[in-house]
């Protein structure tokens, strides 16, 4: 591993990032390093960590991001992180304003918007509606869809008084979505354009303050139910709105897009001091 590496970190609608440029493939990415420099407190600290890395095909993508939750897992994607990396290659003189880069979901688009980003990201696949999940509370309606990575969705009235943390980790967990897990969200509709969303994310096991992909099945499913019309505004726990645009036709959602904020909080050199604990 290097002396020292050079990183960004960006934040985009509450949840952050490190970023690092390893095109040259010369950062060693281990489970441990990826947990310890995650780490809040010890280290950096981050939700999970973004690499910029060579495209398998040059002549489809500009680069690959790479994506690994805190726990050191990889990701197929991440809809925050999405919009956070192509602003960081854009600031890094890596792409124009507008680019295309790989993902284990599939090949992105991007256009960087200031201090914005608008993702194109793969449409939602496998959508279910409306179907019990027993928990230890009782019985609740869901839907899912695997929008890059799968996601559950239990819509309620009152989210803000639920067990987001408890029920989260018991839906993340439950048998019905083994052996890969899932994303456990709970959305209240607030109008029709407009969906209150809180996510318990796979990898970070825990509530973060927004998710991207958690936000696009929300307001998908939400809208194959006839609650909502796009563009559907995501408030996030974190305070952000994330605006997702996409097309209803004979009840499949495609031409997804994810607006939202992409905001650079700091950057520097890891040191060891940094992973090596």
């Amino acid at each position: 591993m290097a002396a020292s590496i050079p990183f960004m970190k960006l934040s985009g609608a509450g949840n952050d990032f490190v970023i690092i440029d390893n095109r040259d493939l010369k950062v060693n990415v281990t489970k441990s390093f990826i947990e310890k420099t995650c780490a809040r407190r010890l280290s950096v600290g981050a939700d999970g960590m973004l690499l910029i890395e060579p495209p398998d095909d040059p002549n489809a993508a500009d680069f690959k991001m790479r994506y690994y939750n805190a726990d050191g897992s990889e990701a197929e994607s991440c809809g925050n992180g999405a919009r956070c990396i192509s602003r960081f290659a854009y600031l890094n003189g890596i792409v124009g304003e507008s680019m295309k880069f790989e993902t284990l979901a599939g090949i992105y688009t991007a256009q960087v918007l200031g201090e914005n980003v608008r993702v194109g990201m793969s449409d939602p696949v496998g959508a279910r509606l409306d179907f019990p999940v027993v928990l230890k509370e009782g019985t609740f309606t869901a839907s899912f869809a695997d929008t890059g990575v799968p996601h559950v969705v239990y819509y309620l009235e009152d989210i803000e008084n639920a067990d987001i943390v408890g029920l989260g980790r018991q839906t993340r967990y439950h048998q019905d979505f083994a052996p890969k897990g899932t994303n456990a969200n709970f959305a209240a509709i607030l109008d029709e354009h407009s969906i209150r969303l809180r996510t318990y994310e796979r990898g970070v096991e825990d509530e973060t303050l927004a998710c991207g992909t958690g936000s696009i099945a929300a307001a998908v499913l939400a809208a194959m139910q006839g609650k909502v019309s796009a563009p559907v505004s995501v408030f996030t726990q974190g305070g952000f709105e994330l605006v997702i645009h996409f097309n209803l036709d004979n009840g499949a959602a495609t031409n997804i897009e994810l607006e939202g904020d992409a905001r650079v909080v700091y950057h520097g050199e890891l040191q060891p001091g940094a992973w090596d604990y």
